[in-house]
């Protein structure tokens, strides 16, 4: 009956107890068989919340009144009627001392309870007061009231069932005593039972002699014969008062058989009680355990309800000490993490123990057989006297032939100490020939890393200004000099490192540029569109034909880290102006891409880098002018003397009107400006009064002639002030360079960049040949080449495999398609080009999504409509495995494209064999010629385009594609080969760079010395 009464009460907190019957009596369940302290467990419950719902911040005037702080008022009104009342009256005199002492614990307990709720009504508006107008967190607030509550009402619950308990028990004892009483009394009925059977016993022994005695009489009786009435009357008289007591004995003895039988049978039901008995015992005991178990439970939940008594006294600092509480619970949490790990340490030293413990026992039984075989020891001593002698006999021989060899050897030694100065006489040649040559072995990261090395050396510091900059030399010209300093002090500290680097600074000659690239982005580190491409891209070309290049980049919290090698931060800081005042930037240096390359963090409150994203903020005109500011200054800093300093897109056109009127002042001159324009769609147009925070001077570069937006007077433009500062300007192909020099094309700049046509150029960009290589691409099924086409064909198999389109007909073209969704791209004319394949029987994929939410919803239907066709498959996501499968299986590509300043699908597309379907655009019209314009050479021709962006010129080249491709198989194949052949490298454009350079340059210095 205990069992079940309290088999609740074990349920709710984690323990199991067989035949519950209590239903009534329930637990609020706890979060889990741990409990906490209220703040700790307030804290592990926004742990586990984190990831699925954000946490709101409430302000104090908005926090809930009555709703969150306030209990219930039936609970309330419950726990007080069923608190104190219901205990007190349960109260009994009993002897177990134990027991008393449980109950009024119970009492304590109960109070303690209505303390707490009447605490927690008091401490409500101390909260609000003590905060002021910092914010609380409710659902904090809440998490704590409710688990403080639903600790009481299982205290509470834990002592009516506590009680209960301690009833059935006295109940149990009562009927142990009651059993014992009747267990006592049968034992003394079973003892005078006992008696009565020995004394029954006697008397039948007593009885079977007089028989005997009887049986004797009668038969002398018999021989005597009759003898006389007198005998014969005395032979009847003797006899029968001896049969009357045979026959009362042998009553009495079936009686006491019969009385016999039945205390067998209340023996019997005696055992069966005894039994009985003892199970009740067992009982009591398992009763015993469980109380015990329970009242350790309750001290438990004494001890934490105290604990969260005093959390509760202490809310009204909560706020005041929140951040330094999570800190703590972190660093508890990492404690814990560290004890479990230990102890898995010492459960593993332990299982070490016991190999070793079996080790020593097999150590053990081997030293036993040693011990065995000890006593052989003697005549193995025996045996070793007769070895020596032999020994003895084998050491002098070995003693006349080693001087023998010895006089050998002297000779060999005198013959290789010759060879070996002769060979190092050699390697000594041959090794001042090596540093006096370039050294072309080793690869470009490691001129970076080395180049990185001297920087921080120079801005901590540790070297001069004169060393670093014959040492950067050595390194441009790729001395060996250097190369074996460095392979030499890899085991020195830095301070001798140092010391033998300063002694290689003689006068080395001048080779090459030095060009530093600031921009915004960088593939792969951190790419949001081409202009990623474009910096690495040009950069690793420009360093191949032998130029210094180095990029600076802002220090974004969402850049790809594990494609940097070698990243660390300069132990120092360098300080840039902005809004007034001086702030300090943290300086990181890596490789990337064989490329040294210089992140600066900003340690502004604004965290201008630290957003989750590159671009799209609303402080981004800000955001862009400080680091362009910042970038300068690292320059001026480490003492750089760069010849150019290219910069890119509205982001960092803020550099030529620094470095003009700022910097140039300063000393810092020796550099000549280059901006690439990568799309004039974006300017960088910003209120005037937002050009000073940089230091730039607004009254003096708010005019037509400089900086002022041509179409709204109050604003500056960014764009229009590189174009003007900078020496050369930049836009990424020819076609696009003119028109921008239209007043459609220009987007208001049109006018800006005619005063200034003398400067302005348009070089076609290139891809990575290396990274865009199908006969060594990784993400390909099977890798191929243009004198080996069957592995595109393949791909396309796979393609079609792992998307679901179908494979029935192996000569149905693939349309392929991979591009951001906007307008800019020609999406009508995209969609458009989906039901025109099928129609001419071909199948399309694309690949891509849209910023835009209406045109990313547009495609999201279209691609649910043809879910199910196994002719088209939208994809709409970037997928960078996926899009090289893509470039690798379709026959052909299409690039409908509005406007388009370069475009890099398309020398992709050709690169792996897909021939381009393309508008006369841009960038577009300079790599795509098509193969029925007769007035372009015919070697050139490699694609198809149309001129209107309209469904009418898109079909018109869609459908000779189509033709082409399914009635002239083998022109079709040779056109595939032709394309892949096609130099889209940064090599010729890295070339037409070099030349502006050059150019600019020379110019610069002969100005230089005719002043």
């Amino acid at each position: 009956m205990a069992t079940k009464q309290l088999s609740t009460c074990f349920f709710s907190c984690g323990w199991s107890v067989p035949n519950c019957r209590h239903s009534n009596v329930r637990f609020c369940p706890l979060p889990s068989h741990r409990l906490y302290p209220a703040s700790c467990k307030m804290r592990h419950r926004n742990y586990s919340s984190q990831q699925k719902r954000p946490a709101k911040k409430v302000t104090p005037e908005r926090l809930p009144t009555n709703a969150n702080l306030q209990p219930n008022v039936d609970e309330d009104s419950e726990l007080e009627t069923l608190s104190t009342d219901d205990i007190s009256s349960l109260k009994y005199e009993d002897k177990s001392t134990e027991s008393v002492d449980t109950i009024v614990a119970a009492e304590d307990i109960n109070e303690r309870d209505l303390n707490t709720q009447t605490m927690l009504l008091e401490i409500k508006p101390s909260l609000v007061d003590a905060d002021g107008g910092e914010e609380l967190s409710s659902v904090h607030l809440q998490d704590l009231i409710g688990m403080i509550r639903t600790a009481e009402k299982n205290i509470f619950l834990l002592n009516q069932a506590r009680v209960r308990a301690l009833e059935d028990l006295e109940m149990i004892l009562n009927d142990k005593n009651a059993l014992q009483a009747q267990i006592n009394i049968l034992e003394i009925r079973l003892a005078e039972t006992d008696a009565r059977i020995k004394v029954a016993a006697q008397e039948k022994i007593h009885v079977e002699l007089l028989e005997e005695e009887l049986q004797k009489l009668q038969k002398e009786l018999v021989t005597r014969g009759r003898t006389g009435g007198n005998m014969q009357d005395a032979h009847e008289e003797i006899p029968l008062p001896h049969t009357n007591s045979v026959h009362s004995f042998s009553e009495e003895l079936s009686s006491l058989k019969k009385e016999n039988m039945s205390l067998k049978d209340d023996l019997e039901a005696l055992k069966k009680e005894l039994s009985d008995v003892k199970g009740t015992d067992e009982r009591v005991l398992m009763l015993e355990k469980e109380r015990s178990l329970l009242e350790y439970a309750l001290k438990e939940l004494e001890i934490k309800l105290s604990a969260s008594q005093e959390d509760v006294s202490n809310l009204s600092n909560l706020t005041f000490e929140c951040k330094s509480l999570w800190e703590k619970v972190e660093r508890l949490q990492t404690l814990l993490d560290k004890s479990t790990k230990q102890a898995d340490q010492a459960i593993s030293v332990l299982q070490q123990n016991q190999e070793l413990r079996k080790k020593v026992d097999r150590l053990e039984e081997s030293l036993d057989e040693a011990n065995v075989y000890k006593s052989s020891s003697e005549k193995l001593q025996q045996y070793n006297e007769l070895m020596q002698q032999k020994i003895k006999l084998l050491e002098e021989r070995l003693q006349r032939s080693d001087e023998e060899i010895h006089s050998y050897v002297q000779l060999y030694q005198e013959s290789v100490k010759e060879f070996q100065d002769t060979l190092n006489s050699l390697k000594e040649e041959s090794k001042r020939r090596a540093l006096d040559e370039p050294v072309n072995d080793m690869p470009w990261e490691f001129w970076s890393r080395l180049l990185l090395m001297i920087d921080g050396w120079f801005l901590e510091k540790k070297i001069s200004t004169d060393d670093a900059r014959l040492l950067r030399e050595m390194v441009w010209k790729r001395d060996g000099h250097i190369c074996e300093a460095y392979m030499a002090c890899k085991e020195k500290n830095e301070h001798e490192a140092i010391a033998t680097f300063v002694r290689l600074t003689s006068s080395p000659k001048r080779a090459g540029l030095h060009v530093i690239h600031i921009a915004a982005e960088m593939a792969p580190v951190a790419k949001v569109g081409g202009l990623g491409d474009v910096v690495t891209g040009l950069g690793k070309a420009l360093q191949k034909r032998g130029h210094l290049v180095e990029i600076v980049l802002p220090k974004y919290d969402c850049m790809e880290y594990d494609r940097i090698r070698d990243l660390r931060a300069l132990d120092v800081v360098i300080e840039s102006y902005f809004d007034g005042r001086l702030f300090k930037n943290k300086v990181w240096v890596g490789v990337v891409e064989g490329l040294p390359v210089y992140f600066i963090e900003p340690h502004h409150p604004s965290n201008f880098f630290w957003r989750g994203q590159l671009y799209g903020e609303h402080d981004d005109f800000k955001r862009f002018s400080f680091f362009s500011r910042a970038a300068l200054e690292l320059l001026l800093q480490t003492g750089k003397k760069p010849d150019i300093i290219h910069c890119h897109d509205w982001q960092t056109s803020f550099v030529p009107p620094l470095y003009w009127d700022l910097y140039a002042p300063k000393g810092f001159n020796s550099a000549r400006i280059c901006f690439t324009c990568h799309n004039f769609e974006y300017q960088g147009s910003a209120p005037a009064s937002q050009l000073a925070s940089c230091g730039l001077d607004v009254h003096q570069l708010n005019r037509p002639d400089r900086m002022q937006d041509n179409l709204a007077h109050d604003t500056v433009n960014a764009v229009k002030g590189a174009i003007v500062f900078s020496n050369i300007v930049t836009t990424v192909s020819p076609t696009y360079a003119q028109e921008v020099r239209t007043a459609e094309g220009g987007k208001g700049l049109h006018m800006t960049l005619n005063s200034h046509s003398k400067k302005f150029i348009g070089i076609l960009n290139g891809i990575d040949t290396d990274a865009w290589n199908p006969a060594t691409d990784s993400f390909l099924k099977v890798q191929y080449n243009a004198s080996d086409l069957q592995g595109k064909a393949e791909n396309k198999e796979a393609i079609r495999r792992h998307i679901g389109l179908s494979s029935s007909d192996v000569r149905q073209p693939l349309v392929g398609c991979i591009t951001r969704l906007v307008p800019q791209k020609g999406v009508h004319l995209i969609r458009h080009a989906i039901y025109r394949t099928m129609e001419l029987g071909g199948q399309f994929v694309l690949l891509g999504s849209s910023p835009v939410p209406h045109i990313q919803r547009e495609f999201e239907d279209i691609a649910n409509l043809f879910k199910s066709n196994e002719h088209v498959r939208l994809i709409l996501k970037y997928d960078e495995s996926l899009s090289h499968l893509i470039y690798a299986a379709a026959d052909m590509f299409i690039i409908p494209s509005i406007f388009e300043p370069c475009g890099l699908t398309q020398m992709i597309a050709m690169r792996y064999g897909s021939v381009p379907i393309a508008r006369k655009t841009g960038g577009l019209n300079d790599s795509v010629f098509d193969v029925d314009d007769d007035s372009i050479p015919t070697q050139f021709r490699n694609g198809y385009t149309f001129l209107n962006p309209d469904e009418q010129g898109l079909n018109g080249a869609l459908d000779r594609a189509l033709n082409h491709f399914k009635n002239n198989s083998q022109s079709w194949q040779q056109l595939v080969q032709k394309v892949m052949t096609i130099d889209f490298s940064w090599d010729s454009s890295a070339l037409q760079y070099e030349e502006l350079y050059e150019k600019c340059v020379a110019r610069a210095r002969a100005a230089s010395s005719r002043a």
